[in-house]
């Protein structure tokens, strides 16, 4: 009942000062003219967004870090290594979104890193998770409880790491296209990683990244008041990169590398339209979809951008209630 109550107060303090940081942040963006650069694709579709401002992950991000401070400062949750892991991806991914988001807004254009920059340091980023991950205690297995799979693969699951951290945080980045989309699929993520945390007694210090997850579930409540439709800030890369990450960061340390699939269904599919649409177009020339990632196909064929919100929430809700039950109870 303790961790229950605590969680509770974690949403709860989390919601509260997101949503201060929220009439703070957002006037200050707006002062900085640090403001939405449109798709050139989409300027017809988005033109009222033209001039909201960017950058909005801080409205989650600070927040989440302070209420963490003021926890361990108050002994309500112990520093561990795992706890370490997760707050080092969610700090070290949320800079690099804000780096990507500065030369985006500096620019005035959407080219921000480079490939291979970002590259590098997502490379720095496994590096130093993979190190922290060993110190744990933890072991490079390849573990599917399902199919009682346990194999240890020694350095070459720093790889997985890395490609898990990309490849989650990415999905996240292109999901990011709709108003309350990627954050509201985020907390829906989130809330199901703090569950399975509970749940896993064997990892050290399970209870603090529990705690870390309500945080985050709480600080974007309260940014999605801001985000959803219609939205008065977008959060940018600073905040897509980074909750992407810690989706990955979670599932590595829970051992559901795997279950991340369903957790972030929307997000992969996401993704794979993208893949697709590129794959296909370079061999025949010809599109498979009208435009990606696939929610802007759904905006082509009429949608109402908040119906399709509801139904991507929709379906990521289902697949994350379908991932509890496999996740806890199986």
């Amino acid at each position: 009942m303790l961790i229950l109550t605590k969680s509770v107060m974690a949403v709860m303090i989390g919601f509260i000062l997101s949503s201060i940081s929220g009439l703070i942040i957002i006037p200050f963006l707006k002062k900085i003219n640090a403001r939405q650069t449109l798709n050139k694709y989409l300027e017809r579709a988005h033109i009222s967004k033209a001039g909201t401002p960017t950058m909005g992950g801080f409205i989650f991000i600070l927040p989440t870090i302070i209420i963490t401070i003021l926890l361990i400062y108050f002994k309500k949750i112990k520093i561990t290594y795992n706890l370490i892991i997760i707050i080092f991806t969610f700090i070290s991914y949320a800079l690099i979104g804000f780096i990507d988001d500065y030369l985006i807004i500096k620019k005035h254009d959407n080219k921000g890193l480079t490939k291979n920059q970002k590259f590098m340091l997502e490379l720095i980023v496994a590096i130093v998770f993979f190190y922290l991950f060993m110190k744990s205690g933890s072991e490079p297995l390849i573990w599917v409880h399902t199919l009682k799979i346990r194999q240890n693969i020694g350095w070459v699951y720093g790889l997985i790491i890395l490609f898990i951290l990309t490849a989650s945080s990415n999905a996240v980045n292109l999901t990011d296209g709709l108003d309350g989309l990627a954050g509201g699929l985020s907390l829906i993520s989130f809330l199901t990683f703090a569950i399975i945390s509970w749940n896993t007694d064997w990892l050290l210090g399970y209870e603090d990244i529990a705690l870390f997850a309500f945080v985050i579930i709480g600080s974007l409540f309260g940014f999605l008041t801001f985000n959803t439709s219609k939205a008065k800030v977008f959060m940018g890369d600073t905040g897509s990169l980074c909750l992407g990450a810690t989706l990955g960061a979670y599932a590595i340390l829970t051992r559901h590398e795997l279950l991340l699939i369903l957790i972030g269904i929307v997000f992969v599919i996401e993704t794979l339209s993208c893949i697709i649409q590129i794959v296909v177009y370079k061999i025949t020339k010809k599109r498979v979809f009208p435009m990606t990632p696939i929610h802007h196909t759904f905006e082509k064929k009429g949608w109402k951008e908040t119906d399709i919100v509801k139904l991507f929430w929709t379906v990521g809700l289902i697949a994350n209630l379908l991932a509890i039950i496999w996740g806890v109870m199986l």
